[in-house]
């Protein structure tokens, strides 16, 4: 069974520095077992500026069973899946501990995006461009940074500035591309349909 009091002090300790850490997790329902970790992609690495998720899944044995995790931002990393975000770290597997906490694993997650292990591959595609060609491993790996993990609020204000421009009430137009996760034309096509 889940200790869900110690689940509860993990919480409130992790986001009681979000501001230094920039690390945060919160249930993502009223379920404590399914949690969101976020982490800041590291300074001096591809993945500076973005903001990472990460499904955390605790198993009944938790914390003497590690937490399952998984990044939901796409991500490309040689320990980290391209296709399904599976991570390739040894304290998610038999190096767990119950003395380690979620803030701790994500923590090491983060040190991971900084220093990959590409010699223990997650991603052999990736793994292999980073060991054989590092440039395009890095353009790689700051473009999809730039486009899964990085919401622009600039980006969003030139949306809905466009959309208003085309005659649509803001507070409308602001509604309708939350729905549709901030894709411009399918907010229009939206709009259209009434």
């Amino acid at each position: 069974m889940v200790d869900f009091g110690r689940v509860q002090k993990e919480l409130q300790e992790c986001n009681k520095d979000i501001n230094v850490s920039g690390i945060s997790v919160n249930p993502k329902s009223d379920n404590l077992t399914n949690l969101i970790g976020t982490i800041p992609g590291p300074i001096g690495t591809p993945y500076e500026g973005g903001t990472f998720n990460i499904d955390i899944d605790l198993p009944d044995g938790y914390p003497f069973e590690p937490p399952r995790m998984k990044f939901a931002t796409k991500v490309w990393h040689p320990n980290i899946s391209s296709q399904s975000g599976a991570i390739c770290l040894d304290i998610l597997k038999d190096q767990w501990s119950p003395a380690l906490t979620l803030k701790t694993a994500l923590l090491s997650i983060q040190a991971l995006l900084s220093a990959p292990q590409p010699d223990d591959p997650q991603d052999a595609v990736v793994a292999q461009q980073y060991l054989k060609d590092y440039q395009t491993f890095a353009s790689t790996a700051h473009y999809w940074t730039e486009s899964f993990a990085k919401a622009s609020s600039l980006g969003v204000e030139e949306k809905v500035q466009k959309l208003v421009e085309m005659g649509f009430p803001e507070g409308l137009v602001r509604s309708t591309l939350e729905v549709v996760g901030g894709d411009e034309n399918l907010a229009l096509e939206k709009l259209c349909s009434g």
